[in-house]
């Protein structure tokens, strides 16, 4: 059925008025853009009912959910006169404002306890249609928790996703309106895209250019029936979405079956922090977990391709006992660092319990690109001494390796010259004591706070114990921290910088009973270099005594958990092995009686980083500001760093499509914000934030803010770069689409020439390669191919061996389909 007619009418004092004539009563969802991007605060929904011949309208957030304690609003057209409301529910919610507005009347009311109240609006002593209004109110002081997934939002195409640089992907819409898409690398290697939640039945156009010409098989055309549109009102619930027990798992079973294709979003909202965690069960139902840290009265919002599902939100009656978690604060005043102008020696001092200063590296990098080593020396109570001398101005990066593994927080950022107040997201701070911690010891981290300004830092534990703390000031930006707790369990570490969270906080901390047994243990004969993928890593524990379970696993680059095989090979001794199927750090965690042993986590080194981040930077106005609806840019300068994997992810209050560009000296990548507010962009380099990240860019302009915080991430394997190179043209192929075809594949014959094609029509640009070896190992004496056609190959080969011969060919550096071949010669 189509809508109402609307007129739009621009006033003198540059507002604009929107009225339309209903045809029927009911809800109806205005949605009102400009220049075709979503007005903030739109769609919402409209109450109509026929009274008397004429529409009476109501509308607003206050006829839905709000907070306690907080103003809620709503409108209803006509006249003040005409209408009586009364607001009902759990607590005292007395209305403070009926005013008449230009034909509208505005209301407004403050509810004083949590819980779900009536709205009961009344014209002329008869109620309207939707009369009364349930609103639902969280608790004072509302804390968001959440979590999201793709769900169904990801559409794959049959192409294999090799590079995504200079790769752009627009998305056309049955009724003609394009807009840019995420694009992303599906677990297979196939091509996608993400964020696909189409809300109209019709075809789908995906084109997807590199380099400006379109990849193989684009455009991608994507037919969507009826079952296939994004359908949040037909998601369904059950479980704990009415009532809940604090401190204990509740859960909650969505089923997506029916839905469509979308993205599902759900959040915990209430006086309190709750634990959550989202995880699919099958492919159409997903399972939510919360805990609730106290009772009360909280939301939960679940939510489909942005859109609530029926009933949402849900007010959930949390019972239970009170947690009994203290949290002490410590409240630290710091004072803008002195100028450190360049040529004069500087120095730092921050803690890093269990290592040894000879086994430490550290760097300064100036802004040009020039690096030296800096002086470290090991001072009592797990102190370390960094001694340099910055020969520039600008912003310079100080990089601290164990081993030649980054150290928590490193590359940091250090300005010589005038320091910028960059604030709280220029706040640092990581160590042993934010990993894990053990009961009645000293668990410590470092803050760095050089960069972020004047200010106050406070910091937080919050658990089953209380903390006591020993917080020193060490001067030139750093704090270390120390805190002590009586009991077992989660603790989060909460680090605030003018009352705003810094990066990365709250952490939440295991915090494991002493163990005697645990601190016995020592690891013997451990190679934390010169190590490759695809070869076993293996080393002893000797157990010195100590009794007990022990238990091992490793984290793996990839940011997957895999089990290491622990074997008993002698009294009082074990042995540790694992095999590594990629190149990059690898953390073993090994445990006693669930207490780590001295050591653990165990960082080790698996082939060679050739990629350094602490050489990686960053710049460009798209990671200062920016306007809604408007294409940002921002440069990553990859000069002397290797090649490696740059990871960049924007978070905010829209998603949005990221577009990477090869440059001379990097990546240049751009996105375009579709709401105002404050995006954070993190760059990772080889798994390792680097120095600034993450950036802060405060975004202005009109458009719709998504209820839950949105992250958008690409993915781009870099080539090295060194100063003064030309680019390099990349040739990008697709080796499944190479075709092989003809009898010399099948066999040959001893001493005779044998034959067959190659037909490269849609496998697009790369380098041909092949080889083929014989029984003895040796390569064959003859082996040619020649371009026959403008795509197509004629391969040849003679072989002075019978038996078994193996054919290895690629296009690029992937196999084509059947490589390897075995050919019998006979």
């Amino acid at each position: 059925m189509s809508g109402p007619a609307t007129e739009v009418k621009t006033n003198s004092d540059g507002s604009v008025s929107v009225s339309y004539v209903p045809r029927d009563s009911g809800i109806h969802d205005v949605n009102i853009t400009y220049k075709e991007k979503p007005v903030s605060g739109t769609p919402f929904r409209v109450s109509v009912d026929a009274h008397g011949g004429k529409y009476v309208s109501a509308y607003g957030a206050g006829l839905s959910e709000g907070g306690s304690g907080e103003k809620l609003e709503f409108y209803v057209t006509g006249s003040s006169k005409d209408f009586d409301i009364k607001i009902e529910g759990p607590g005292k919610a007395d209305v403070l404002t009926k005013e008449d507005k230009g034909g509208v009347v505005h209301v407004a009311y403050m509810p004083m306890s949590p819980g779900e109240y009536g709205v009961n609006i009344k014209h002329k002593g008869k109620a309207i249609h939707g009369s009364p209004f349930s609103v639902k109110v969280s608790g004072e002081g509302r804390k968001r928790s959440q979590a999201s997934s793709a769900a169904t939002s990801e559409y794959a195409f049959n192409v294999k996703a090799v590079d995504f640089t200079n790769m752009v992907a627009t998305l056309k819409s049955p009724n003609g309106t394009s807009e840019l898409c995420l694009l992303k690398r599906t677990a297979d290697g196939k091509l996608g895209i993400a964020s696909f939640q189409p809300k109209t039945k019709g075809n789908y156009q995906v084109v997807v250019t590199q380099d400006g010409k379109n990849v193989a098989g684009s455009p991608f055309s994507i037919s969507i029936d009826d079952s296939h549109v994004c359908a949040a009102h037909k998601v369904k619930v059950a479980g704990a979405f009415k009532d809940a027990v604090a401190n204990k798992v509740n859960d909650v079973t969505i089923n997506i079956a029916d839905a469509g294709y979308g993205s599902l979003g759900i959040s915990v909202e209430g006086p309190h922090r709750s634990d959550v965690e989202l995880k699919q069960h099958t492919a159409s139902e997903y399972h939510f977990h919360y805990r609730p840290h106290e009772p009360g009265v909280y939301l939960l919002n679940v939510k489909f391709g942005d859109d609530h599902i029926t009933g949402s939100p849900f007010i959930v009656s949390v019972s239970g006992d009170p947690s009994g978690r203290s949290r002490e604060t410590v409240v630290k005043e710091v004072h803008s660092v002195q100028q450190a102008p360049a040529g004069q020696p500087c120095h730092l001092e921050l803690k890093i319990p269990g290592t040894d200063p000879l086994d430490m590296e550290a760097t300064l990098t100036s802004p040009s690109g020039k690096s030296e080593l800096c002086e470290i020396r090991g001072m009592p109570d797990n102190l370390c001494s960094l001694k340099f001398t910055p020969l520039e101005e600008g912003v310079n990066t100080i990089s601290l390796k164990h081993k030649g593994i980054h150290f928590a927080g490193s590359p940091f950022q250090y300005t010589v010259g005038k320091v910028p107040a960059g604030g709280s997201h220029k706040v640092e701070f990581g160590g042993p004591g934010v990993e894990q911690g053990e009961v009645d010891s000293k668990n410590e981290f470092n803050i760095y706070y050089r960069e972020a300004g004047a200010g106050s830092i406070s910091i937080s534990v919050e658990g089953p114990s209380k903390a006591q703390f020993d917080v020193v000031d060490r001067g030139n930006g750093y704090i270390t921290v120390g805190y002590i707790v009586s009991k077992e369990g989660e603790y989060g570490v909460h680090v605030k910088f003018n009352d705003e969270h810094v990066p990365e906080s709250p952490a939440l901390v295991r915090v494991l009973p002493t163990s005697m047994d645990a601190k016995k243990i020592t690891i013997v004969g451990l190679r934390d270099r010169g190590l490759e993928p695809g070869k076993p890593v293996v080393f002893n524990l000797a157990m010195n005594g100590a009794k007990g379970e022990l238990r091992a696993l490793v984290n793996t680059p990839s940011e997957t958990e895999e089990d290491v095989f622990v074997t008993e090979v002698d009294d009082d001794r074990y042995a540790v092995r694992f095999l590594p199927k990629e190149n990059g750090v690898h953390y073993v965690q090994i445990k006693l009686n669930e207490a780590h042993i001295p050591g653990s986590p165990v960082p080790i080194l698996v082939g060679k980083l050739g990629a350094d981040p602490a050489l990686v930077f960053a710049k460009g106005p798209g990671l200062e500001a920016g306007e809604s609806g408007k294409e940002s840019k921002f440069t990553v300068t990859t000069l002397n760093a290797g090649a490696g994997t740059l990871a960049v992810n924007v978070i905010g209050p829209s998603k949005v499509a990221l577009v990477c560009t090869e440059v001379q000296d990097g990546y240049e990548f751009s996105y375009t914000p579709m709401a105002p507010g404050v995006y954070m962009v993190m760059i990772k380099y080889s798994n390792v934030t680097i120095a600034g990240a993450p950036f802060k860019t405060v975004v202005a302009g009109q458009g719709k803010k998504s209820e839950i915080t949105e992250s958008s991430g690409l993915f781009v394997e870099t080539v090295e770069k060194k100063p003064g190179e030309s680019k390099v043209k990349r040739f990008r192929g697709d080796a499944s689409k190479v075709v092989a075809n003809g009898n010399g594949l099948k066999k040959g014959f001893h001493g005779r020439a044998a034959a067959f094609t190659l037909d490269v029509k849609d496998a697009g640009q790369s380098l041909l390669t092949m080889g083929m070896i014989s029984p003895s190992g040796n390569p064959v004496s003859e082996l040619s191919f020649k371009k026959q056609k403008p795509t197509v190959y004629n391969v040849s080969y003679n072989c002075q061996e019978k038996g078994d011969h193996t054919l290895t060919i690629r296009w690029g550096a992937d196999d084509i389909p059947g490589s390897p071949f075995t050919i019998p010669v006979s």
